[in-house]
């Protein structure tokens, strides 16, 4: 895939995310209003709007993909990318995406310890997983968007994200140069 096939693909995701939520918000707007979500599902927290979703989705998609594509590119060591190389980037969004729709159907279905043992699953796949990566934080934000909108999903993405950055970037390599200088022989 070349410079200018991964800009048309990233355009084609923009456009398909802006269809989506403006799609999501006037249907929204004709049933009702659109609608507002608090954090942490608490009234006395700040809501938050959907109509913020039409800015931030496309956004975040266009600037996420661009991460990937630079990803795959660093990790394939080369300009142009082969069909192979898209599938590891490929699976993680949709993985993140199909964990969102779960969360969010739980959440809506009013499966609480579902939903609870989903979101502390999402921590500690972050232990394990690199949950920082492009991928799987768009994946999240778009599963999650047609229930909360994009803003309260980017932001629990982020928060777990921040997570797994932490430990995979700043503390386990840390770790592991310990591990070897203080290996019992």
């Amino acid at each position: 895939m070349s410079l200018q096939h991964a800009t048309r693909l990233r355009l084609g995701l923009c456009a398909l995310a802006t269809l989506a939520v403006l799609g999501m918000l006037l249907q929204e707007h004709l049933n009702g209003g659109v609608q507002s979500h608090h954090f942490l599902h608490r009234a006395d927290m700040p809501a938050i709007s959907n109509a913020w979703s039409a800015l931030l989705l496309p956004v975040l998609t266009w600037f996420m993909t661009g991460r990937i594509h630079q990803r795959m590119i660093q990790d394939a060591n080369r300009e142009t990318l082969a069909l192979k190389d898209a599938w590891p980037a490929f699976a993680g969004f949709l993985a993140a995406l199909l964990f969102g729709v779960l969360l969010s159907t739980a959440f809506t279905q009013d499966y609480k310890s579902l939903s609870g043992y989903l979101f502390r699953g999402m921590l500690l796949l972050a232990i394990v997983l690199p949950l920082y990566r492009a991928q799987y934080l768009l994946g999240f934000v778009w599963g999650m968007s047609a229930t909360f909108g994009a803003v309260l999903p980017a932001v629990v993405g982020a928060l777990v994200a921040s997570l797994s950055t932490v430990l995979h970037v700043c503390a386990y390599p840390y770790v592991m140069r310990l591990w070897t200088r203080f290996k019992p022989v």
